[in-house]
């Protein structure tokens, strides 16, 4: 029997960290847990072709910066920072009217876009949404990914494939994906795609290299000295070679 484990969660602690960071105590968790959800959902639909890979929430008193990694940051942006002006307002409008929050937006661009997952899997439900076929989508897919340089990538959709009667399941997968590896750096994503013949499941794993200890996130790294060990041979004293020693 095989148990399903998201490779991010897998991970958190060594490779990956939380993309909220704040503290809070019984109901006020599960309502900003609530609204990180809601901002999160917000985001997919207002910047649906900006390329958003990921929205990163940070709070501390009366202050809120959401940090928005992006494919295309001058779609986000706008002229003179136009664009960003009117997100802050919609999310002022819509989730903090009549409260004093101190907000703050920023935008980092994606440094290859091609290797996240996010945005891969947002290319391919485009692409089926367009009614490609889905063998095509795969093999333009994968060379995305790999002239960008990863090690591996798989994609997997199921669903009633090119509008056939039964649903089924399909993938394709180039290089190796090391998931029970925790050193390795893999992004994962899934998605969803409609079409006229009905939903169609998208997900994709990218394996971008390893992760060793110098190169681990700061926050991760232990900040007490280590104590040396000494084995049962120190404890003992040095060991005779004979007789006479």
């Amino acid at each position: 029997m095989g148990h399903k484990v998201h490779p991010k969660s897998f991970r958190l602690g060594t490779t990956t960290t939380w993309p909220s960071r704040w503290f809070a105590r019984d109901a006020a968790y599960r309502s900003l847990l609530k609204q990180d959800i809601e901002i999160r959902g917000f985001m997919k639909k207002e910047l649906k072709d900006a390329q958003v890979s990921e929205v990163t929430v940070e709070r501390s008193r009366g202050t809120l910066i959401i940090t928005i990694t992006t494919g295309k940051p001058g779609l986000i942006i706008g002229r003179s920072g136009v664009g960003i002006e009117d997100l802050k307002k919609k999310l002022l409008k819509t989730f903090f009217s009549g409260k004093k929050v101190q907000l703050q937006v920023n935008v980092v661009e994606a440094p290859k876009a091609a290797l996240e997952s996010v945005i891969v899997a947002q290319q391919v439900v485009q692409d089926l949404e367009r009614r490609m076929p889905f063998r095509r989508v795969f093999r333009m897919a994968v060379e995305r990914v790999k002239k960008a340089g990863a090690l591996g990538v798989k994609i997997a959709v199921s669903g009633r494939l090119n509008g056939a009667e039964i649903a089924r399941r399909e993938w394709l997968g180039w290089g190796k994906i090391p998931l029970t590896n925790l050193r390795a750096d893999i992004d994962f994503a899934q998605d969803t795609a409609h079409t006229m013949a009905g939903t169609i499941g998208v997900k994709v794993w990218i394996y971008r290299g390893d992760i060793f200890e110098q190169d681990r996130l700061a926050q991760y790294q232990p900040t007490t000295p280590s104590r040396a060990r000494t084995g049962a041979r120190d404890r003992r004293g040095p060991l005779s070679s004979g007789p006479n020693a």
